[in-house]
């Protein structure tokens, strides 16, 4: 049972860490693309939402690289013996 909640928890980790890298650019795509057909404006805001797509991505990817390293971190800090204090009597 315990295998399948560890199975269960990494694949939503991952279907987690690729919606976050994926979604900020598509949809950012998708809004300059409208943007451009609906205000008639030129081919340079599908450009600027790529960027901005990109830096959405970018920063998805970081968030989620620093929120799993966080996580092993304290999986790892319950597993360590407290410190000893010498002061505590």
């Amino acid at each position: 049972m315990k295998d399948l909640y560890q199975a269960a928890r990494h694949l939503v980790w991952l279907t987690q860490f690729g919606l976050s890298i994926v979604v900020p650019l598509v949809v950012s795509i998708l809004l300059a693309v409208w943007l451009r057909q609906h205000f008639s404006l030129g081919g340079w805001v599908v450009v600027a939402g790529v960027f901005v797509g990109l830096f959405g991505a970018v920063s998805g990817l970081v968030t989620s690289l620093r929120a799993m390293d966080r996580q092993a971190g304290e999986k790892e800090d319950r597993h360590k013996k407290p410190p000893v204090y010498f002061n505590q009597h």
